[in-house]
């Protein structure tokens, strides 16, 4: 078996992974690991691809990024001929295995693995040794809207937290219960009580505006019908035999206006 060459790159020629899953990366973290490749090196190169003139890290941004802190010129890295689909899956499993993603940004991406390489929730499952119910979980996490996403901290918000806020069908209700389990410090059991008391709360507004849309549009039938009354007058007033038929059933109020089609013909 060939072993991998590990070469000296030059730091300048090295840029992040584009589909690295991770989107937040601890400061303090990154400091201790600046301090210990300081003192003992880079003990495990870096991963990478060649692009054009650089080199693309596969695995390994942290070691990079510490290097930058430490204003390194140069980390070991092993270069790999790797595709797109090949490093996006590399990225995300190298971070699940060393559960360094937060929920989100792992739902990001499986979705990304799903949408720019066509793979489905069972093979992602069998690359990361988890169930697909795990991985469709993770996915639905996706559905609260991006302005709730943002106001949710990862530090204090659990997974379940976020799962509980999906019932809520709109963002200004998931904004609303977010806040109050920030003020409130809650718990996952009594945030899954505020969504249900929340979804009642909003079950009873919306019928009550059901009602109210009821009633206007019975209101504004009766007030349809008496000029359509009056109109029938008018013309019968004005010696036309007409006459006005109403039918009503639980669907529909059916009106029939008759007119005779001779001119001349007066009411009787």
């Amino acid at each position: 078996m060939i072993k991998d060459e590990i070469k000296e790159l030059d730091l300048n020629l090295i840029v992040p992974n584009p589909y690295q899953p991770r989107r937040i990366f601890d400061k303090r973290q990154l400091e201790d690991l600046a301090q210990s490749i300081q003192q003992y090196g880079v003990l495990q190169p870096i991963i990478v691809r060649k692009i054009g003139t650089n080199y693309e890290i596969v695995a390994g941004e942290r070691r990079y990024r510490a290097s930058q802190i430490l204003n390194l010129q140069t980390i070991p890295a092993i270069v790999k001929n790797l595709s797109d689909n090949e490093i996006a899956e590399m990225a995300l499993i190298e971070n699940l295995q060393r559960e360094d993603l937060n929920f989100f940004e792992e739902a990001e991406g499986y979705a990304k693995l799903i949408t720019d390489f066509a793979i489905t929730q069972e093979e992602i499952a069998k690359k990361i040794g988890k169930s697909q119910s795990t991985v469709a979980n993770k996915l639905r996490l996706l559905n609260l809207s991006p302005e709730v996403r943002k106001e949710i901290s990862v530090d204090v918000i659990t997974e379940r937290h976020a799962r509980a806020l999906l019932k809520l069908d709109n963002k200004e209700l998931q904004l609303e219960a977010l806040r109050i389990i920030y003020e409130k410090n809650l718990n996952v059991r009594q945030t899954d009580q505020l969504v249900e008391s929340m979804l009642i709360q909003n079950e009873t507004v919306k019928k009550e505006k059901i009602k109210r849309k009821v009633t206007r549009i019975v209101k504004d039938m009766r007030i349809f019908l008496n000029t359509i009354r009056g109109a029938v007058q008018t013309i019968q007033d004005a010696g036309l035999n007409a006459n006005i038929t109403e039918k009503e059933s639980d669907d529909y109020l059916e009106v029939i206006i008759r007119l005779p089609k001779n001119k001349d013909e007066v009411a009787k």
